[in-house]
């Protein structure tokens, strides 16, 4: 798994360029390691991304119009609960 990082201890999962795979093979062992990376983590993470920028979608959301915060916390299950259905 990746490095942790921040205070909250999430870990980062990014995928190498092609062309820095490239380069690295290229160099040969000068080149180092190539990073760790889990691609079944990285597509739980971009499947929860996407749905996060499809909530953001929602105007009500974005601009959040309630003023509690009891109320935008249901607006957000509420848009969530359509999305899923």
């Amino acid at each position: 798994m990746g490095q942790r990082s921040g205070r909250r201890g999430v870990g980062h999962t990014i995928p190498e360029r092609s062309d820095q795979i490239r380069n690295r093979l290229r160099r040969g062992h000068r080149g180092g390691r190539p990073p760790a990376f889990d691609e079944h983590l990285y597509k739980r993470r971009n499947a929860v991304e996407r749905r996060f920028n499809r909530l953001k979608q929602r105007q009500g959301i974005v601009t959040r119009y309630d003023k509690t915060a009891e109320s935008y916390q249901a607006a957000i299950t509420v848009a969530s609960l359509l999305m899923w259905a």
